[in-house]
């Protein structure tokens, strides 16, 4: 086992990795629950499944989990406020937010800009996360490009060339 490990050097060097940053909802007991999450990748497409990690001090996450459950929200590069929202702890997220229940129940917030409904498939114990694996009830793509996180702050995407110059025969 190590104990030089340096976790402030661990999240400067992950930090440099671009993430996308979605809140995962659900409804539990009848009212809409949510959170903010980075952890967020494609797993699979045979079955097509998704995989987030939320941390094991969340006390919303185990609500979604009871849900069963749950739809991501690929936040547009303008709800990076909406992002910040979520990512506090306790509180009404919901108050005076614009959302639909989607075909599972759990919300769709209004100006996503994709959504991914989910059923909970199986949820991991991973050191201070757990890894949930959902798989795909339903998806969908909104407007707008999607709210990225780098370097402890939110950046926008610019494309390096055009979409023509990107694909040639």
């Amino acid at each position: 086992m190590r104990t030089d490990f340096d976790a402030k050097i661990f999240k400067d060097v992950m930090g440099s990795f671009p993430t996308g940053v979605a809140v995962v909802t659900a409804i539990h007991d009848g009212a809409p629950v949510g959170f903010t999450c980075q952890s967020f990748v494609s797993l699979s497409l045979e079955p097509p499944l998704v995989s987030l990690s939320p941390a094991k001090t969340s006390t919303t996450w185990p609500r979604i989990r009871a849900s069963g459950t749950f739809c991501v929200n690929v936040l547009e590069e303008a709800q990076a406020a909406l992002c910040t929202a979520f990512a506090r702890s306790g509180g009404d997220k919901f108050t005076g937010l614009d959302w639909q229940p989607g075909t599972s129940g759990a919300p769709l917030l209004a100006g996503a800009a994709a959504w991914i409904e989910c059923q909970l498939e199986t949820a991991h114990e991973a050191g201070d996360h757990e890894v949930a694996i959902g798989r795909v009830l339903s998806l969908a793509r909104g407007r707008g490009r999607p709210l990225v996180f780098c370097e402890s702050r939110f950046v926008a995407l610019t494309p390096l060339v055009s979409s023509a110059d990107a694909v040639r025969d």
